[in-house]
């Protein structure tokens, strides 16, 4: 491995020393790339436009991310900026100048990527999507043919430019991301297949995320009982990063679970809600889905204002917040907003007959 992690250096070497001008660039590229943005942009824009590919946004993006969180458990996946310091690769020799930025230090063992396994699912999603809404509108086929090859080129694009991002920060080694970039696809493509999805229970939603919490919790204990330190990776981090400010805890592949456990358990909650106004929302107009998108995308971005550090606060209760601000970020769109304006336009017909 210390050669294949050299020769990654390398690499990490060359786009910093020749791409440090599109820093700020590959900063807004991991923020895109992060699960965050789908659920506070991809999620509440498609929910109006077309409610099972939102759907499927969800459930790929917790499968992917639970999968990614047991496989950095079992791979002990290195990360370049504390693997420098440790390796005996250099021998005497004088260490790669590499520069480390305040989004650098992930706690997290690295292997493989979150970011390229997000990307390749999230926007295989999209992709699929639009070229199935082509399909249904009866789209000439040489227009289909160059939306197909035009989308597809366009998800490769994105794939590398976050890619890239996560190489040049220091928080992956390129076979690290070409790995999440394979996983992430492969879990799309066969949770995407599943069609229970579209019409899950309530109490689905509920097993789901038990069976996937109990899964880790119980996947934790095992490694611990054969003598594996779970936290090694957190010691690394603390250890190597140049600023102590720089690590956070919500950087740890279990914050990133809960946080996602919270988004399925708010979509479930909104979509089984009695007040749940979706039959209502197929038969509404543009105007008023592009009104829900428009207040469910202001009152997310309010709602993204509100940050805690775990520094401020225990564990317990870090997570807890945690889980419960994306289970109300998935109960915008599904529920809070389409059921106010429904409320709201309501009114005014009553009103107007009186």
């Amino acid at each position: 491995m210390d050669l294949l992690h050299g020769w990654g250096v390398e690499v990490l070497v060359y786009l910093q020393k020749n791409y440090s001008w599109c820093e700020d660039f590959f900063g807004l590229a991991t923020t895109v790339g992060d699960l965050r943005f789908t659920f506070f942009y991809f999620f509440p824009v498609w929910f109006f436009l077309r409610r099972e590919t939102a759907l499927r946004l969800v459930w790929v993006a917790v499968i992917g991310d639970w999968l990614n969180m047991i496989l950095k458990w079992v791979l002990f996946g290195e990360r370049p900026y504390w693997w420098v310091h440790e390796t005996s690769y250099y021998g005497e020799g004088p260490l790669p100048v590499l520069e480390q930025f305040p989004i650098t230090c992930e706690t997290g063992p690295g292997s493989p990527s979150g970011h390229a396994m997000a990307v390749a699912g999230v926007w295989y999603v999209m992709v699929t999507s639009m070229l199935s809404i082509a399909a249904e509108k009866n789209c000439h086929p040489l227009l289909y043919k160059l939306l197909q090859v035009g989308l597809w080129t366009l998800m490769g694009l994105m794939e590398l430019v976050v890619g890239m991002s996560r190489l040049y920060i220091l928080a992956h080694f390129p076979h690290q991301v070409i790995a999440g970039a394979i996983i992430g696809l492969l879990v799309a493509v066969v949770v995407s297949r599943e069609k229970g999805i579209y019409n899950a229970s309530l109490q689905k939603y509920i097993f789901t995320i038990v069976f996937l919490t109990a899964f880790a919790f119980c996947f934790d204990l095992l490694l611990r009982a054969i003598g594996l330190d779970m936290l090694w990776s957190m010691a690394k981090a603390q250890k190597w990063c140049v600023r102590q400010d720089w690590v956070h805890l919500d950087s740890m592949p279990f914050s990133s679970f809960v946080r996602n456990m919270g988004a399925m358990f708010g979509l479930g909650l909104g979509l089984h809600s009695p007040l749940y106004t979706g039959n209502r929302m197929k038969k509404t107009g543009t105007s008023f889905k592009l009104g829900c998108i428009i207040f469910s995308l202001i009152l997310l971005q309010l709602l993204d204002f509100w940050t805690f550090s775990a520094g401020n606060h225990m564990k317990i209760t870090f997570y807890f917040l945690s889980f419960s601000k994306n289970a109300v970020a998935v109960l915008i769109p599904t529920f809070l907003v389409p059921w106010a304006l429904c409320r709201i336009f309501k009114g005014k017909r009553e009103h107007k007959k009186l």
